[in-house]
């Protein structure tokens, strides 16, 4: 089997799989889009949770609810790129 044929099978292997590719990356969007959402909610309770039981700390928890859901938001930024690479 010459090189040729094997990269013309390799080449045509690559067009077949590309629509599975592209629902791969859309179910990689989602999934990302749903967890960084679950995952932001989830501090934002616990924050209010925690500002309710004292108050006093109420300045400090919110800093660290912002910086920690920044966080969270640029590595679902950065998924959703990934994903739209793949999916182009």
């Amino acid at each position: 089997m010459s090189l040729l044929v094997l990269l013309q099978d390799v080449v045509q292997a690559a067009v077949d799989l590309a629509p599975l590719a592209t629902l791969g990356a859309a179910l990689g969007a989602a999934i990302a889009v749903i967890g960084a959402g679950l995952g932001i909610s989830r501090i934002g309770s616990s924050t209010m949770e925690a500002m309710a039981r004292q108050p006093e700390i109420a300045g400090n928890a919110q800093t660290s609810m912002i910086i920690s859901a920044a966080f969270i938001e640029g590595v679902a930024f950065f998924a959703l790129v990934v994903c739209m690479l793949i999916a182009l």
